[in-house]
């Protein structure tokens, strides 16, 4: 199969791609008209960058002055493809929003092959500068829906696929720098996209898989990874032998890692796992039979076990603040 075609791409000469599809996208609206289940809005994050974040408040948040916790999110797509605006992911983020009653900030970051990692993982360490200066300055200007409503003591860092990626590497720079008053309770790591160079068995069995063949996997590494690196980059394999980050992965808080066994990455996200436990990190797996890559965008009862996961874990943290 040409991956290029697969993944709806062309290539140009100076090394970036032309995106052929036009996935489907929504607006941010706040208006109370809107039939989505969470009021949204768009505020600048970096200009420069053009990069920004997509807000969601829930319709029924429990009234002032209740506070909500906050889960700072990164949507998927193999670091080429898609964005905050995605319909898919919009809808996604309205119903987390909802069904949790937390507030969502959804991160539109950089693009490969344009910006080639660790583009999108500096994207995520602005979103949480971010985060902690709304934070610090939650008694006077700031964003309203998050001075008002959040909690900066429960945030958590979830993300889907390669956005589940963006989490683990940028949580673990998160480690070395005084993120104070915000408080990163747990990281939500949902069908997390990793790699390597020696194939595992659900990788050998994905050659013509509809979501996530191999070929059109091995492209979006070959565009993400920086210029020269292969899939032992700890960027695609940090369960490698050498990656800097395992020697600090048993300092993360609590971890949620799912997956679903008809996905191709499932062996990696199950090692992936076994390492965090391995090196000291508490663990919570969920891994479902069948289903595939990015199956709760389009299966409403997957959509819908996903949240009641992501609810559980929250929670213990809502049940231990009220103690």
């Amino acid at each position: 199969m040409d991956p290029y075609a697969f993944l709806k791409l062309s290539p140009n000469p100076d090394g970036s791609v032309t995106r052929l599809s036009s996935p489907p996208t929504a607006p941010a609206s706040a208006a109370p008209d809107s039939p989505d289940p969470a009021l949204s809005k768009d505020v600048p994050l970096d200009p420069a960058r053009s990069t920004f974040l997509r807000l969601f408040l829930p319709r029924a948040a429990a009234p002032a002055p209740a506070r909500l916790p906050v889960i700072l999110y990164f949507h998927g797509g193999g670091f080429v493809l898609f964005s905050a605006t995605s319909r898919m992911f919009h809808d996604s983020c309205c119903r987390t929003a909802s069904a949790l009653g937390a507030v969502v900030v959804s991160v539109e970051y950089r693009l490969a092959p344009e910006h080639r990692l660790p583009a999108a993982y500096d994207d995520a360490a602005a979103a949480l500068a971010w985060l902690r200066s709304q934070a610090l300055d939650a008694g006077g200007g700031g964003e309203p829906w998050l001075r008002e409503r959040a909690d900066f003591e429960r945030c958590y860092l979830m993300g889907s696929s390669a956005g589940a990626n963006i989490v683990y590497h940028s949580a673990l720079r998160s480690l070395d720098f005084d993120l104070a008053p915000v408080r990163i309770r747990g990281l939500i790591f949902n069908q997390p996209y990793f790699g390597g160079v020696q194939r595992t068995e659900s990788e050998l069995r994905s050659d013509n898989d509809r979501i996530l063949p191999l070929p059109a996997n091995d492209l979006m590494w070959s565009l993400a990874l920086p210029q020269g690196a292969d899939r032992s980059h700890e960027y695609c394999d940090p369960t490698a032998d050498g990656a800097a980050g395992r020697e600090k992965a048993g300092r993360l808080p609590r971890c949620l890692v799912r997956g679903h066994a008809g996905d191709p990455l499932v062996d990696r996200q199950k090692m992936f796992a076994k390492m965090l436990e391995a090196r000291g990190a508490p663990v919570t797996t969920s891994f479902g039979e069948g289903g595939c890559h990015g199956v709760e965008l389009f299966d409403p009862a997957k959509a819908q076990a996903m949240v009641e996961i992501i609810r559980d874990f929250v929670n213990v943290d809502s049940v231990k603040s009220t103690m």
